[in-house]
């Protein structure tokens, strides 16, 4: 599963055409729908929201003003159900510093918050904690976190200097300090080039070159070790994972299909990442024969984001020795103990001698440069296409959060809350 590791405490192109590159252009969501009033107005406010500070601080920031006024974003109470925006809060905060102030634990960061990234995993820690788990649940009363891209405004740790561009787990705020183990997460950018000049659009960091990316690999290459001709079903798949599976099982030769949750997301599926065929769960009253329909000699992966009605269907899909992949349960985050699906068909696993393995990104830290060597080419050359849907504002980010549980993103959904520069 797509996780955010917890400060310790995831054309249909004819099938003649299966080499078809597609275009290398940052997409968002208001090119697709040329839809000006899908993404909030921006916000400029300055803020500032930080955690602590570092007396052995080797570096100093630019000069600038020596304080800023804070905005934060904290969660409310835990949450039953479907969370609302009422279960967050945005709080103005005061003037907080804008350099380590010696008071924080050796091998601290202050970064200024670019973007912040929307993500499925963070709906089970908006929930009281009941049972333990790889992550520790958000407190009431505390700002959320999350995975972002930051600038570094200044640095205790000798891996950062001040004007450094970092991806890793953050704060909902304008302004954090990162601190450790947390900070073992941040890693450098170093292949962003504003205006041009071969570098990635920085909010790729908050997808297909940070977790959600290395979640595919993962799930995709590393567990489900795909061969060419097989056949492959992704569910959930115009989000930020499930559009880069799709992709990476073209380049490895497989058939792949996908479900989405509306026409728009099906044909998204086909047109722009090149799935061989779509269908809209919603509209399926029997998931189970729409999966015999597209696959009619079985299914050899699945990777899972969905769980409940859906597992149970594709269990029932399977080929012999298939494998599966299972990175998220979306279907199950906002349903109370006694409302989540049980899945019936698990005797599929021994009669089709399956192999059905749960992951999480952070365990996969370590392959990061390998996903990045091997993804960087495919980008650049237009092979892979990404799409976004960025939303304007600090403000904004609990709206497009819950958003994320209602289905209304299209693509990977983030928020910028500053200026790249």
């Amino acid at each position: 599963m797509p996780s955010g590791p917890n400060p310790p405490g995831c054309p249909c192109r004819n099938n003649s055409n299966r080499n078809h590159h597609l275009s290398f252009t940052p997409i968002t969501r208001r090119h697709l729908l040329s839809q000006s009033s899908s993404s909030p107005h921006q916000s400029r406010a300055s803020g500032v929201a930080v955690a602590d500070r570092s007396s052995t601080s080797r570096s100093r920031a630019p000069a600038m003003a020596a304080t800023a006024t804070n905005r934060r974003v904290v969660l409310k109470e835990y949450v039953e159900g479907y969370p609302t925006e009422e279960h967050m809060e945005l709080v103005p905060g005061g003037e907080v510093p804008l350099r380590l102030t010696g008071d924080e634990p050796a091998g601290s960061v202050l970064v200024r918050n670019l973007y912040l990234s929307c993500d499925p995993y963070m709906r089970p820690k908006m929930s009281r904690p009941l049972r333990e788990s790889y992550t520790a649940a958000f407190v009431p009363g505390s700002v959320i976190t999350g995975y972002g891209v930051a600038r570094v405004l200044d640095s205790s740790d000798p891996r950062f200097a001040p004007g450094d561009l970092v991806w890793g787990i953050t704060g909902w705020e304008d302004y954090s300090v990162v601190k450790p183990p947390v900070t073992a997460f941040l890693a450098k950018i170093s292949h962003h080039a504003a205006g041009g000049g071969g570098g990635v659009p920085l909010s790729y960091y908050t997808g297909i070159l940070g977790m959600p990316g290395l979640t595919a690999y993962v799930g995709f290459h590393e567990i489900c070790a795909p061969k060419k001709g097989e056949t492959v079903f992704v569910s959930a798949a115009s989000g930020a994972v499930g559009q880069l599976v799709g992709q990476f099982a073209r380049l490895a030769g497989c058939h792949v299909v996908g479900s989405a949750g509306s026409k728009e997301k099906v044909e998204l599926l086909k047109s722009k990442f090149g799935f061989h065929d779509a269908f809209n769960y919603k509209e399926e009253p029997d998931l189970a024969a729409a999966l015999k329909r597209c696959f009619p000699d079985g299914i050899d992966i699945y990777f899972e984001n969905v769980g409940g009605a859906m597992l149970d269907a594709v269990l029932l899909n399977m080929r012999v020795h298939g494998r599966i992949a299972v990175c998220g349960l979306i279907s199950q985050y906002n349903l109370k103990e006694g409302e989540k699906d049980a899945v019936r068909n698990v005797g599929a696993l021994i009669s089709k001698r399956l192999r059905m393995q749960g992951f999480i990104e952070p365990d996969h830290k370590h392959l990061y440069p390998k996903y990045e060597a091997w993804v960087l080419p495919y980008i650049r050359d237009g092979t892979l296409a990404y799409v976004e849907d960025v939303a304007e504002g600090l403000e904004n980010a609990p709206k497009v959060l819950i958003g994320l549980f209602h289905g209304r993103n299209v693509g990977k959904q983030l928020v910028r809350i500053a200026d790249d520069e």
